[in-house]
């Protein structure tokens, strides 16, 4: 008996793949993606807003101010959320994980929009260097979550220092933004950095709420009194400088001759000096400032100009003459423009030479 068996069709040959990116697990862009593509994108994120402090709107200052002021509760929140939840040892790691994430967004939405007024005020020759290398190292290990995981996670008090430096810079700019004048949004902002730690301690330490809130309430002025102390290491954010020149004397101001950075004694004591600048500040802030002359780092004078108003993105234009020289005045010169409080905003300088 014949029986007749049916037998299935043979596959049709597969199509040949495309050229191009490779498709799936082939595609080696994949890995990269998921560890690195939130980070670019938040890197380029960030980078798109910083162009909003950098144009005088109408209102701005108040939107950038309350926006860090925002910032800066948000993370204080979320803190104690956190601290909450870890002690709580029903709660999933993966609650305590997405803390943790939320805590470094907000670190480095923060810490990308205080580099560009923090690095238009910072004097790169200068004490306060320091403190924008330090915001710029911290925005880029915030960036990139692989880094920050590695390197931040197993260390609390890099955690800490995160949080710290996040929050005193924040309100270093936000308070002058909305009428703190710089010299007291200074050691303020130093008080409430350190008071905002009280989660951290009361994590790390097993204090009760009290108790860290009390130790931290009393270090915060210790803080304070530090970093007024050490003002000139902090750049004087918002302010900075938007023009700056050496002119001969014997001209107007509206038409300066600039002068070549090595000047001979004997033009220096014919026609004398000016130096002009034009500091910006946020609109409603009056801030005193002075033009401070040094020669190879010995003030010769200290000249205290009209004060600063704010509100003129161009800046607010003040100058100094200086016609009266040492009996020998060849070396470095710098002419250090300062805050009355005594933070730099900027600086000119030239040389003398026989």
């Amino acid at each position: 008996m014949k029986v007749e068996t049916e037998q299935a069709a043979p596959p049709a040959p597969a199509a040949p793949p495309r050229a191009g990116i490779p498709r799936g697990r082939n595609n080696p862009l994949i890995p990269f993606v998921r560890r690195w593509g939130v980070s670019i994108a938040s890197l380029v994120g960030g980078v798109l807003t910083l162009a909003v402090f950098r144009h005088e709107v109408q209102h701005v200052r108040w939107l950038v101010g309350y926006l860090l002021l925002a910032w800066i509760i948000s993370a204080l929140a979320v803190n104690v959320h956190r601290t909450v939840m870890a002690a709580e040892r029903r709660v999933h790691r993966l609650v305590v994980a997405a803390a943790d994430y939320a805590i470094q967004s907000l670190h480095h939405g923060v810490l990308l929009f205080l580099l560009p007024p923090y690095w238009a005020s910072v004097t790169p020759t200068s004490l306060n260097a320091p403190f924008f290398v330090l915001v710029l190292a911290l925005a880029l290990l915030a960036t990139f979550d692989p880094w920050y995981r590695a390197l931040v996670h197993p260390r609390p008090w890099l955690g800490a220092l995160f949080f710290f430096v996040s929050t005193f810079g924040a309100l270093n700019l936000a308070l002058p933004l909305v009428g703190v004048p710089p010299h007291v949004a200074l050691p303020l902002a130093a008080w409430v950095a350190t008071v905002a730690l009280t989660p951290a301690l009361v994590q790390a330490r097993g204090w009760s709420w009290l108790e860290a809130l009390g130790g931290l309430a009393i270090a915060g002025i210790a803080m304070a009194a530090l970093i007024y102390g050490g003002r000139a290491a902090v750049p004087p954010a918002p302010l900075f400088v938007a023009d700056a020149r050496l002119g001969w004397n014997v001209a107007p101001l509206d038409v300066l001759q600039p002068v070549a950075r090595a000047i001979p004694v004997r033009e220096l004591r014919e026609r004398g000096l000016v130096a002009h600048t034009a500091v910006y500040a946020p609109a409603g802030l009056t801030q005193p400032i002075r033009h401070v002359w040094r020669q190879d780092g010995r003030v010769v004078d200290d000249v205290t100009l009209s004060p600063v108003h704010g509100g003129r993105y161009q800046g607010f234009r003040t100058f100094s003459r200086k016609t009266a020289w040492p009996a020998d005045p060849r070396g470095r010169w710098v002419v250090d423009v300062v805050t009355g409080a005594g933070q730099l905003v900027g600086r000119l300088s030239f040389r003398v030479v026989g």
